[in-house]
């Protein structure tokens, strides 16, 4: 053990990449390598149980498990940063762990290895409220920030659904129901963090700094945010936070078609009207919501807007938007002022995946994830929902369509093969589809397993020759987070 931590603080001394698994025992830890672990953040934070195992090797998913050898919860950025040295001198996979709820396998410990699961760094080390700025451990949850935060006047808006860990955030580029307001997790983040592989520690934008713009060489931050774990381990994050609302409202109404909801969102758009959430769902979402939350909303295509603002201003965006949808055909008004009221009404649209899931118990949820521009909207909604119900597949279409991004949420049975087939040809198709009308593969979700070809077809040679050299250059053995996103 001694040798191996020895090794672990010079760099020179690397080992060969088999020297970390037993003899004889493919993929298995050797004893020495978890013993050394254990020294580095004692022996509770260190498990080889099956189930630990099991449970961080796949994410929300239809991505079969690949469990890693072992799973560290390091406590601080000193035993991340010895823990990044120790596996790399010993040639041994990395796989950064947050609250598991991502959805294109990125936690799947391809090549075994050790998972460093961050949650427990969980602190908010120090609010900037002047500067609107906040500092936190990346096992800090959105939901915790923002409880934190009440009394301040200020929130952190960045909203996809699940409470996911801030650090998982970042490194998934998340976004969701706020972003067509208030941006997605690229437009929040002022500096980072980071633990290279080697266990070099990087301040993305200088130590300390938080300042709101900077024309000052490479975009260091932006090149971490989004990168799913393949570049470094993020130890910390300084966020940007924003006032929060004055007042709220939330609202639903029913249309004729996918066509009138989608053509309903572009108006509004165009209309400038500032809306803070303006989210779709497909009559089966609609229903499978009311199951799910025991709501009593019309079943048919649907929007969720939310307005935020002065009580003056909110009565006249209110007032525009009414217009709006109904000169497209809406029906079915819902107007929820009232805190409580709102909540509910959120938390059926965040609960959306586990109500999709409730159409066919016992399979396996696959999301698909596209984002195109505004203009190209109705149409590839209008395709995509046809496609869903020529398919003969099980699914619903959900979207945060004020920035162009939805998805389909199909059912799987994952013992079927060919049902897995047809799900992923949909989603391949899909891909494609939203590549032809000039968007992108992935609005949110990221590349991890499933997206690699769709993301070569997206950026063309050059761009993956590009981002295969800072791979080389950040992680020259290729241990970081390995089979994802390239």
């Amino acid at each position: 053990m001694a040798s191996l931590l020895q090794a672990a603080a010079n760099p020179r001394g690397l080992f060969p990449w088999r020297g970390y698994c037993s003899r004889g025992t493919k993929g298995e830890l050797g004893k020495d390598f978890v013993e050394a672990l254990k020294a580095v953040v004692g022996s509770p934070h260190v498990s080889t149980t099956a189930a630990d195992r099991e449970q961080h090797g796949h994410d929300e998913s239809m991505h079969r498990c690949r469990p890693p050898g072992a799973v560290v919860w390091p406590q601080n950025v000193e035993q991340v940063s010895q823990l990044a040295a120790l596996c790399y001198s010993q040639g041994v996979p990395i796989v950064p762990f947050g609250t598991g709820t991502g959805l294109e396998g990125g936690v799947c410990a391809m090549q075994g290895g050790v998972c460093i699961n961050l949650t427990r760094m969980d602190q908010i080390l120090r609010v900037n409220p002047q500067d609107f700025s906040v500092v936190v451990e990346p096992g800090v949850t959105r939901k915790t920030l923002n409880t934190y935060l009440r009394d301040s006047g200020l929130w952190f808006p960045v909203d996809p659904g699940a409470d996911a860990s801030l650090g998982g955030m970042v490194a998934t580029a998340a976004s969701g129901t706020n972003a067509v307001r208030y941006g997605t997790m690229r437009d929040n983040v002022l500096n980072l963090e980071v633990v290279l592989p080697g266990g070099r520690l990087l301040h993305t934008a200088g130590l300390g700094r938080h300042f709101r713009k900077s024309a000052a060489g490479y975009n260091l931050t932006g090149l971490f945010v989004g990168s799913e774990g393949t570049l470094g381990l993020i130890t910390a994050a300084t966020l940007r936070l924003h006032p929060a609302p004055e007042a709220t409202v939330a609202a639903t109404c029913a249309f004729p078609s996918v066509q009138a909801a989608v053509d309903a969102t572009v108006h509004i758009l165009q209309a400038a009207v500032p809306v803070a959430r303006i989210e779709f769902l497909d009559e089966v979402m609609m229903d499978a919501c009311n199951r799910h939350s025991q709501l009593n909303s019309f079943v048919a295509p649907t929007l969720f807007l939310e307005f935020h603002g002065s009580e003056r201003a909110l009565a006249e965006q209110i007032e525009r938007a009414e217009e709006i949808t109904q000169h497209n055909g809406a029906s079915h008004f819902s107007w929820a002022k009232g805190a409580q009221e709102r909540s509910r009404l959120w938390a059926a649209r965040h609960n959306a995946w586990y109500a999709a899931l409730a159409l066919r118990p016992g399979c396996k949820g696959y999301s698909t994830d596209v984002c195109v521009p505004i203009s190209r909207l109705p149409e590839i909604l209008v395709q995509t929902k046809e496609d869903l119900k020529a398919s003969g597949l099980t699914g619903c279409i959900v979207g945060h369509v004020g920035d162009g991004n939805f998805h389909c949420i199909l059912l799987v049975d994952p013992e079927d093969t060919e049902e897995l087939r047809r799900v992923r040809d949909f989603g391949k198709q899909l891909g494609r589809r939203a590549l032809a009308l000039h968007g992108t593969c992935t609005g949110e979700h990221g590349i991890g397993l499933g997206k690699r070809q769709l993301l070569q077809e997206e950026v063309g040679v050059v761009g993956m020759e590009i981002m295969r050299q800072l791979k080389a250059m950040l992680d020259p053995r290729g241990l970081m987070n390995p089979g994802k996103v390239l």
